[in-house]
């Protein structure tokens, strides 16, 4: 069986020069929060494009097309905002598993990710509802903030209530697509540490085998 030490040994060394690269590059790069803030803002769009054409193009073309072309502005800006201070987050936990001495405060500390996944559920239903009661305003068709928090949490118990149901498993991807980026260092970990086990694995038996 596979020494756990050895992965984790594989592990702190990739996270360490992942954490030295992106220093690097915050230090050397100017206005870098601004920008990283300006690449959430597209990856948001992209991704509300991406599942709005993949779930409900009708709704681009029917008599609430403006309304959802609007929405996608002040989405990605609140999607954005998330995505940058959970990046920051990220980057501090990193930084304290490194210099953590044990196993499992490493892993406590890198943990905390499945925490900000979590949450960004949530704040993916705070911005819709925020941004629709914004255009709302905008448009002159006035909506209470309340009833787009009814209307979301609605969505939200249907999902429980029947996942498989064609509109609630549209309703789950197109909230996948847009928690996608708020994911990325959750995702980024579990690769890292796939790929130690892998690498780790591999030395044993080529040891083995010499």
């Amino acid at each position: 069986m596979e020494n756990p030490s050895n992965v984790f040994i594989h592990w702190r060394n990739s996270l360490m020069r992942f954490h030295d690269w992106f220093d690097g590059l915050r230090s050397n790069t100017r206005n870098f929060r601004l920008k990283i803030f300006g690449f959430f803002v597209v990856i948001n769009l992209g991704s509300f494009w991406w599942a709005l054409l993949t779930t409900y193009p009708d709704l681009l073309t029917g008599p609430k097309a403006e309304e959802y072309v609007l929405i996608g502005f002040p989405v990605s800006f609140l999607g954005a905002l998330f995505d940058s201070l959970s990046l920051l987050v990220t980057i501090y936990i990193v930084k304290r598993a490194l210099s953590s001495t044990g196993n499992l405060s490493f892993l406590g500390y890198l943990s905390v990710d499945l925490v900000i996944a979590v949450l960004a559920t949530f704040w993916v239903l705070f911005a819709f509802m925020v941004s629709g009661w914004v255009v709302s305003l905008i448009l002159a068709i006035p909506e209470t903030l309340e009833s787009r928090t009814v209307l979301y949490q609605g969505r939200l118990w249907n999902v429980f209530n029947d996942p498989f149901g064609a509109d609630n498993l549209r309703n789950m991807y197109f909230g996948v697509i847009m928690g996608a980026s708020a994911l990325l260092p959750t995702l980024f970990h579990l690769f890292l540490a796939g790929k130690s086990l892998v690498r780790s694995v591999a030395g044993r038996a080529v040891k083995h085998l010499g």
